[in-house]
């Protein structure tokens, strides 16, 4: 189970992930207790140039070697490397890359397969704000990041990492992964293709104001959309992580039961395909 940070509607500013475990992409490994709960039983300003915006929409000419890139203005390069993208085995999760823009309350989402050469600099820069590292444990050197995500991206395509892409802007960063697939199933009833959901939002400025909410829903009902053989998305916010526990169930997920992983106690969550409509 990989990780996800969120500060989201409880009003707050804290960067905490929004769900978090020991998956393909984390540095924990895992473990949780299948004892720890009784519902267990179903479930858990850089704004781009247009040219950077059709290389997130999959051109695959030349790349520039950006990438920090916030609102503030600031951009910094970074060197490009030819073995990056979309890892060969995502298919596991039906070509995230290739899912297309989310439209939402807040703009249009797209969801951009993260590249180390191009993004690194920015992801790192995100897993180094204190509240952020509180929960995702990546502080550090680029080398921790990038070993973090080099994890999913050598691997299977059983997780992929991604950057979320507002409205042209890149302002957060998300793990599919498949739940199935991953440690987590050996504690939990996991069904066939359970897909997990990391998410950190990466700018103080969108965070404690529900946007967290509004984008797990969003991509929350694109995983449905995009992958008819899933039932069910699921996510370990830790409890501690108020903010994110409360933006999982604004964003139509239910809590499901309370679980022990190595490195916190955690609420698992759950949206459901029979329920997406009501909740």
């Amino acid at each position: 189970m990989p990780p996800t940070d969120e500060s989201t509607d409880a009003g707050t500013a804290r960067a905490t992930r929004t769900d978090r475990g020991p998956g393909p992409g984390s540095r924990a490994a895992t473990g949780l207790d299948p004892g720890a709960g009784t519902d267990c039983e179903d479930t858990l300003d850089l704004r781009l140039s247009d040219e950077l915006i059709a290389l997130f929409a999959g051109d695959t000419g030349s790349r520039p070697g950006t990438a920090e890139g916030t609102r503030d203005g600031t951009v910094e390069g970074a060197p490009d490397r030819s073995s990056e993208g979309t890892p060969a085995g995502d298919d596991l999760l039906d070509r995230v890359g290739g899912w297309g823009p989310a439209r939402t309350p807040a703009g249009v989402l797209l969801l951009v397969p993260v590249r180390p050469g191009r993004d690194l600099p920015l992801v790192h820069r995100w897993m180094n704000d204190p509240a952020v590292a509180e929960f995702w444990e990546l502080a550090g050197p680029e080398s921790v990041v990038e070993e973090h995500l080099l994890r999913q991206l050598d691997g299977d395509g059983r997780s992929v990492p991604c950057l979320g892409v507002l409205d042209g802007t890149p302002m957060s960063y998300w793990e599919i992964y498949r739940a199935d697939l991953d440690p987590l199933a050996r504690h939990y009833p996991a069904r066939p293709h359970d897909t997990g959901v990391h998410l950190l939002v990466g700018g103080v400025a969108d965070r404690g104001r529900g946007l967290g909410s509004t984008l797990l829903r969003a991509v929350a009902d694109q995983v449905l959309d995009k992958r008819p053989s899933c039932a069910r998305v699921v996510a370990e916010p830790d409890l501690r992580n108020t903010p994110s526990v409360s933006a999982f169930l604004s964003a139509g997920f239910r809590f499901s039961a309370e679980v022990d992983l190595p490195d916190k106690r955690a609420a698992l969550m759950v949206r459901d395909r029979a329920l997406r409509d009501l909740l």
